[in-house]
């Protein structure tokens, strides 16, 4: 995973975003769409029509960055917003969303080995 600093805000859009976009366009549609700053240091997330991909787009004070993850199998769990606004979440959900893990209830799938 990426290491972005601590304190860092991450904001998940709501609904579906075309992933033929660039750094260019979703930045614009961060501010536009999103009402907030894209140079502001905050890691913007935005989920494709198959919800089987992603896109970041983060400011770190020298330039902007775009990563792009898609699962092989499975699905992002997205969070829902009834008015399709931008949702907060923490760093750590924001591990758990791109590793594919339902970041709303994380829980182990298999029981740990006991050493002995």
């Amino acid at each position: 995973m990426i290491a972005f600093p601590a304190g860092t805000k991450v904001w998940v859009a709501g609904g579906v975003t075309d992933m033929r976009k660039g750094i260019n366009t979703l930045a614009l549609l961060v501010q536009e769409g999103l009402g907030r700053d894209p140079h502001a240091g905050e890691i913007f997330c935005f989920r494709g029509r198959k919800a089987d991909m992603v896109k970041l787009l983060w400011f770190d004070g020298v330039g902007m960055s775009l990563y792009m993850k898609r699962l092989e199998a499975g699905k992002f769990i997205w969070p829902s917003s009834g008015s399709g606004e931008a949702v907060q979440i923490s760093a750590a959900q924001l591990g758990y969303l791109l590793d594919g893990i339902d970041w709303r209830n994380p829980r182990w799938t298999q029981r740990p080995e006991k050493a002995g």
